[in-house]
Order: C-alpha cells, then structure tokens, then sequence
C-alpha cells in the first residue's frame, strides 16, 4: 500500500470490528457463517461487544477512509472474563485483522505500530494470543512479543494456540 490512512478507533467502529474479528478468529473454518454470528459465540463476542468502554483503544485503517480494510484494537479483561492471551487484569489483549486483499501490503503492520504507540502511556504492556502456526507470530516477535511459558491451549479450531506479552515498562 502506497499512503495508509490510520485513524483511532471509534464507538460507531464496532460493526467494523465484528467484521475483524471474523477475520482474526478464521470463524468461516469454523463453520461461523457470517461476522453477526459471532455475537452468540461468548468466548469471541467479549472482544467487540459495547465496543467504546472505558481502557478500549484502537486504530482503523486502510487504502482510505471511506473504505477501512483492517484493525487492531485492545481491550482489558479481568480473571472472571478473560480473553484466549489473558495475563493479568491490567494487561489489555490484543485482536488484529485485514481483509483478505489488504493482507501481505503492510497494514497489520502500520495498525500494530500506531496501537503499540497509543498503547505505551496508557498501560504496562500487552497481550495476545495466536495460533503456534500463524505466520504473524514473526511479526510479533520482531515488534517484542514474547512466548508466555505454558499458555499452549488447544483452540475452537483444533490446533494449538498460545499467548504473548509485550512490556512497555
């Protein structure tokens, strides 16, 4: 991609992050028929449902404003409600996506840049979770992510997924 537009997250955003999240959870391989689905699925609906609470951050992006073509935003959990990468009630976890066309142009890059940037003053790190196969495992440890030691579950999927946490401070 040429020039990225990267703009904060917003509260009207949350139909958009739906359609992430159906990205990031491959919810199509699960046989999720469409992002609305998602709604009924409690252990992935926690990540955009009443998107715009307080600790929520986030960045849209794309080609252009009128057509955003990926996000990455973060929100806190705590113990009781806590995400597939939770480490603890004070480290938000991240979910990230592009559409199809935009992925392998550098727009999941430049989204996590500008969050892991919004993110620094706000909190101590973060956290995440991704499959042990994804090939975005690279870009994470290039950017700090680190392997939480013995936070392999087996997935909705099937396969193997772990955690990783990058501090700030």
């Amino acid at each position: 991609m040429a020039s990225l537009f990267l703009r904060p997250a917003e509260t009207d955003d949350e139909p958009f992050l739906w359609s992430m999240l159906y990205e990031a959870s491959h919810a199509a391989e699960q046989g999720t028929p469409t992002p609305d689905d998602l709604r009924a699925v409690p252990e992935l609906a926690r990540y955009v449902e009443k998107w715009g609470t307080e600790g929520d951050l986030g960045v849209v992006g794309g080609a252009s404003a009128e057509q955003p073509q990926g996000a990455a935003w973060i929100r806190l959990f705590d113990k009781e409600n806590a995400g597939y990468g939770y480490v603890a009630d004070d480290i938000p976890e991240l979910a990230i996506a592009t559409s199809p066309a935009a992925r392998g142009t550098g727009l999941g890059t430049a989204l996590l840049a500008r969050l892991l940037d919004d993110a620094r003053t706000r909190y101590g790190g973060m956290s995440l979770s991704v499959r042990a196969d994804n090939p975005a495992r690279h870009l994470y440890t290039r950017l700090g992510f680190v392997e939480v030691a013995g936070s392999e579950i087996i997935n909705r999927a099937g396969t193997t997924s772990l955690a990783m946490l990058l501090r700030f401070r």
